[in-house]
């Protein structure tokens, strides 16, 4: 545009001079010029930036209202535009699986409540009947018991693990005996391996920890209750613990129960989750994800394999801490 303007400069001196051509100043015409082209350009140039930024408006609208099927288009020319629209998209990918997950929690929890109130409602207004036997009381009593169980349980781990999920940090920590406390969960789960008749295999080795000693034994409670429910009768269990070379501590859960599909497994640690609907009854699908969370707590890891017919093993790797 510089070659132009000076050019037209030039020629308008010449024809100027001859007292014909251009009825305006050359430098007049050049201002005017110059204007011209610097508003198309702007315009075109605008309506390229603007435009991605109406639309990332508009789709922020729009996810206030709690839309989030949006999507921006990612194949801006200008590279800057089009990675912000990549993460905002991202983004609200991210969105869309909380909101889904909350509205499953919340549907959940509600299914989990209303099972056990019904059972006790069901069962007290049977014991209002005229002429029961002793045994029909008694099996109606133990039900609403038992019932009644399934929701203290329930409404104690939604509180846990509600409480363990807004945590950034575990507190009250001490150093204890690891293995003993490992010992500990296993004879509290006695009355549930015992009449089963499941086999112990346990190695042990002599290990002191720093962390959350309440928490840690849910820990064990859960994931040994877990082999315990799924091994069936005359079945083996193992566990151990050792310090790995790296420092870390290990220890592996093992059963010869019922294993888990690929399916089932990918999802055992999301809260509600049961592989085996036939056995909803014995849990309420938060024992392991209140346990990954709290394994989470402690800067440790949990990995499961299992496959149908072979099987579980748990394996939870813990940081050396404290006074080891």
């Amino acid at each position: 545009m510089a070659v132009w303007a000076y050019l037209y400069y030039k020629l308008g001196n010449n024809t100027w001079g001859r007292g014909h051509g251009n009825p305006f100043p050359p430098f007049l015409t050049i201002i005017l010029f110059s204007l011209v082209i610097g508003t198309a350009i702007s315009i075109i140039v605008g309506r390229k930036i603007l435009a991605p930024i109406t639309d990332f408006s508009k789709a922020a609208k729009e996810i206030a209202k709690g839309n989030f099927d949006i999507y921006l288009d990612e194949s801006h020319p200008v590279n800057e535009i089009s990675e912000v629209a990549h993460h905002f998209n991202l983004m609200v990918q991210e969105l869309r699986s909380i909101e889904t997950l909350r509205n499953d929690f919340v549907v959940n929890v509600s299914h989990e409540f209303k099972t056990p109130i019904a059972a006790i409602e069901g069962y007290a207004m049977l014991l209002q009947e005229e002429n029961l036997s002793r045994a029909e009381h008694d099996e109606y009593t133990g039900m609403i018991i038992e019932s009644s169980r399934q929701l203290s349980n329930l409404s104690g781990n939604i509180l846990k693990i509600s409480k363990l999920e807004n945590q950034e940090m575990l507190t009250e920590q001490t150093e204890y005996m690891l293995d003993e406390q490992l010992r500990q969960a296993l004879l509290l789960l006695e009355p549930f391996w015992g009449p089963k008749q499941i086999g112990l295999n346990i190695d042990l080795e002599e290990l002191s920890y720093y962390g959350n000693e309440e928490l840690m034994m849910q820990v064990w409670l859960n994931v040994l209750g877990n082999a315990v429910k799924f091994t069936p009768e005359g079945g083996e269990i193992s566990v151990s613990l050792s310090r790995e070379t790296d420092g870390w501590i290990s220890a592996v859960i093992s059963d010869t129960g019922t294993g888990m599909a690929p399916a089932v497994r990918k999802h055992i640690f999301e809260k509600f989750y049961q592989g085996d609907p036939a056995r909803s009854a014995e849990g309420n699908g938060l024992g392991l994800p209140l346990a990954a969370r709290i394994i989470s707590l402690s800067k440790g890891t949990i990995e499961v394999r299992s496959e149908p017919g072979q099987g579980s093993s748990f394996t939870i790797k813990l940081p050396v801490a404290g006074g080891e």
